[in-house]
């Protein structure tokens, strides 16, 4: 997903919705530069907040996994490499996503957040908007904030990170 190349929104307006992230480049999915990592417990939790039953976890788990009591387990929490969220028609929203990503490419990387959306759609901050890394296998944090009030049906974007060397695009889609 990170390291696909995205098509273009002006063929088909539905965007990500209707050809994902783009098309795979095994090249650069080989060196990516940076990560998102999400483990077993993470998507344990995902599935206790859509509701599985504690038997359906552990017969997927095969092990005794239980759902934790504050696990709200909703997509967005998931640390993965794409943020989606579904609104309500011409209502105001703001809505946070935290991320952590991990230098897998140069041990000194700093990484520079770019954002791309159509004009005079949505508000999109990072912060931080640069991850500097000191060494292979860091983990750092940021957030991406979106605020808008919808007007359209969808809207579609990504934020890119770019060290130079690797671009680690993630897509942002927010729609009606």
């Amino acid at each position: 997903m990170t390291t696909a190349a995205p098509m273009s929104s002006g063929i088909n307006m539905e965007a990500e919705f209707a050809y994902g992230s783009g098309h795979l480049n095994p090249l650069k999915a080989a060196n990516p530069g940076l990560v998102y990592d999400a483990n077993e417990t993470d998507y344990i939790n995902f599935l206790c907040g859509q509701g599985y039953a504690t038997r359906l976890i552990q017969l997927l788990s095969k092990d005794n996994s239980t759902c934790p009591k504050d696990t709200n387990g909703t997509v967005s929490e998931l640390n993965y490499p794409s943020f989606g969220l579904s609104t309500s028609p011409l209502k105001p929203f703001s809505r946070t996503f935290k991320r952590t990503v991990t230098n897998v490419g140069s041990p000194t990387a700093v990484y520079r957040a770019n954002l791309s959306f159509p004009t005079g759609t949505l508000k999109i901050r990072v912060n931080p908007d640069v991850l500097s890394f000191r060494s292979v296998g860091q983990k750092l944090s940021f957030e991406v904030i979106v605020e808008a009030t919808m007007d359209k049906a969808m809207v579609s974007g990504a934020l890119v990170w770019d060290d130079g060397e690797h671009k680690v695009r993630s897509p942002i889609v927010v729609f009606i």
